[in-house]
């Protein structure tokens, strides 16, 4: 019974000493994230002007729609009178020929109803009466022309769509569900007015990514989880694996040869703003890899606490294998979702690419499947290092810890169950 005591002592050293070493590493990692935080942040002098800042949205209400016969469509360059044929092209939409009253429903002319042409190209939306839509001011047009429907007013819809997520967070997750929605909006409040602004104001995308994404993973996993040894595991995992993800882009992107440019936008950001759109995308692959690396490490290093609780008596090596077969199941999941949520968000571009009948390796090798492709492969292969280094730390920190000593993320009043020593000595 002494060497099993002697035993569990020293191994409950170790343990701290883990324990120790984790948290100094954590608090000087939040020492430079603020410090880095306060040098980075934008001044907004860098802030471009907004090329429509003549024009002014309005909302408002349409009051009535007052359709016209659609314009006949003549073939471009065609002598007059040689139009198009319905088989030829299709006809315009009959909903979109006419003018619509709306009323204003913002702005100083507030209550007032104006007349504006149905926006009738290809695409357009089709609008009804009693739609809220928003509109374009534009100063100076004459006075049937001073107003242009632009879209469909959503704010509305979309209040009532986040109140139904918070209400279903907080009644499944409760004090849980108020945290982790406490830490969705600090995420959103650094993603807005730290990491967009300060890279627009010039600041290197990558770099302000990763004192973003540091700033973000203390601030939520702490918040959602409490302060905690498996919290400050799972916080020590996401960074190394983060950073190692970092890595990977960079000799990813090297190799490939990515710049970063797509697309119209992202040349428009190059062009008129000078931004490194190469640095760009490092740091949306940082950004992105983020949400789904604190899951595995936070899953990992909650599943080695429960195994320690229900059994103390384990050692590094049972509980690293026990914990490591749950995350390997979690990997092979998560991976799939990865893939499918890129496939998804391209599918557009892939549909295209298909109708214009281009084989799988131009597909492959255009610029912005390429792109998606080293996006999914680093954020992968983070991923996967993540099991084994949480785990591992996770292992470290609550193999053979001492009867007496409770976690943090612990109920009231709860208590470590006793190895079979301990229990042995209580029966004695």
């Amino acid at each position: 019974m002494g060497a099993s005591h002697s035993h569990e002592s020293g191994g409950g050293s170790a343990s701290q000493r883990t324990v120790r070493v984790m948290l100094v590493v954590i608090a000087l990692l939040a020492v430079v994230t603020v410090v880095a935080l306060a040098w980075m942040w934008p001044s907004g002098s860098g802030a471009p002007q907004a090329a429509s800042a003549q024009q002014a949205r309005e909302t408002g209400t349409v009051l009535r729609i007052d359709l016209k016969p659609c314009p006949a469509q003549v073939t471009p360059g065609a002598a007059p009178g040689n139009q198009k044929t319905e088989g030829d092209r299709a006809p315009a939409d009959p909903r979109r020929c006419g003018e619509a009253v709306v009323e204003l429903t913002s702005g100083p002319q507030d209550g007032r109803a104006v007349r504006t042409e149905l926006p009738s190209g290809p695409g357009n939306r089709v609008f009804e009466v009693g739609d809220d839509v928003v509109l374009v001011s534009l100063p100076g047009a004459e006075e049937g022309s001073a107003y242009q429907l632009s879209d469909h007013d959503r704010s509305n819809a979309l209040w009532m769509v986040a109140a139904a997520f918070v209400l279903a967070v907080i009644a499944f997750g409760r004090w849980r569900g108020l945290t982790a929605l406490i830490g969705l909006a600090v995420t959103f409040a650094l993603l807005l007015l730290f990491l967009i602004p300060a890279i627009i104001d010039g600041r290197p995308p990558m770099p302000a990514a990763i004192v973003c994404a540091a700033a973000i993973m203390l601030a939520v996993l702490y918040l959602t989880h409490g302060i905690s040894v498996a919290t400050s595991v799972a916080v020590m995992g996401t960074l190394g694996c983060l950073t190692l993800t970092g890595v990977l882009a960079v000799v990813a992107i090297d190799l490939t040869r990515l710049t970063g440019i797509i697309d119209d936008s992202s040349l428009f950001l190059d062009i008129d703003y000078g931004i490194n759109t190469q640095g760009l995308l490092l740091a949306s692959i940082i950004i992105g890899s983020l949400g789904v690396l604190d899951d595995v490490t936070v899953t990992q290093a909650m599943t080695v606490q429960e195994l320690a609780r229900a059994n103390p008596s384990y050692t590094f090596m049972q509980l690293y294998r026990a914990a490591a077969r749950v995350g390997r199941s979690h990997i092979a999941s998560v991976i799939n979702t990865i893939v499918l949520a890129y496939a998804g968000a391209s599918l557009p571009l892939l549909l295209l690419f298909n109708i214009g009948g281009r084989s799988s390796g131009e597909v492959l090798t255009n610029p912005a499947v390429a792109q998606e492709i080293v996006r999914s492969v680093a954020g992968t292969l983070g991923l996967i290092a993540a099991v084994p280094l949480t785990t591992a730390l996770a292992a470290l920190a609550a193999a053979h810890r001492e009867p007496g000593v409770r976690d943090a993320s612990s109920g009231p009043g709860s208590r470590p169950l006793p190895d079979a020593a301990g229990a042995r000595a209580e029966r004695a």
